[in-house]
């Protein structure tokens, strides 16, 4: 085939991939906005049972077809770090925030606002949920640091409730690196408090071995 033709095909795939990311995220804003809702309304009893079965027909053609477990969604690049669905960041995913992180002067930098979805004691952010937020700030800082590795060990201390309907600052840096083993530390505080301190973690990560990657993720490399 031509280069021309070459580079045509391939731009052509490279605004499909745009397009169906968009669209990703379009579906995971609307569906968290059903969940925002799902998880504030006083609607009738009547209207909930109604609104219930809406969504299982609007459910049913997305089941149609499905990737199983050891199947990378077709928009993700692994290794450019893009997942679409991630649980934290993932603007695909109806369960995340989603929140953005960025390096700002050689720490991870994120924001981001939790709705009455994540509530644990009433008007605050359940406490795994500040874990997960954490556990994601301080694999970031760790990735960006050039010493990839999987969390083998999470210490949270919780110094005040993580407010709900608020928009959070999260940062994270790396502390020590010694052979495969890495150590980062991480703070939650509120954009509009940054100097006081409402949950922080230290976390533990290790680099895999080319064998261990293998075992633990051959199906999707």
């Amino acid at each position: 085939m031509p280069r021309r033709r070459l580079r045509a095909v391939d731009e052509d795939a490279a605004a499909a991939l745009r397009h169906r990311r968009a669209a990703i995220s379009d579906l995971g804003e609307a569906l968290r906005q059903l969940i925002g809702y799902a998880s504030t309304t006083e609607a009738p009893t009547v209207e909930l049972l109604a609104a219930a079965e809406r969504v299982r027909r609007v459910a049913a053609p997305l089941g149609e077809r499905v990737r199983e477990r050891g199947v990378l969604p077709a928009a993700d690049d692994l290794l450019g770090g893009i997942r679409m669905y991630n649980p934290v960041t993932g603007t695909g995913s109806a369960l995340a925030p989603p929140m953005r992180i960025a390096e700002e002067d050689g720490v991870a930098v994120g924001r981001c606002t939790l709705g009455m979805a994540y509530e644990g004691p009433p008007t605050y952010a359940h406490g795994g949920v500040s874990a997960m937020l954490l556990d994601q700030m301080l694999g970031y800082a760790v990735s960006a640091s050039g010493n990839p590795g999987m969390t083998v060990q999470l210490d949270t201390a919780y110094r005040k409730p993580v407010p709900l309907l608020t928009e959070l600052r999260l940062t994270a840096e790396v502390t020590a690196v010694e052979g495969r083993r890495v150590t980062a530390t991480g703070w939650i505080t509120t954009v509009a408090e940054p100097d006081e301190v409402l949950a922080e973690a230290v976390g533990t990560f290790v680099a895999l071995r080319a064998d261990q990657a293998r075992r633990l993720f051959g199906s999707v490399l």
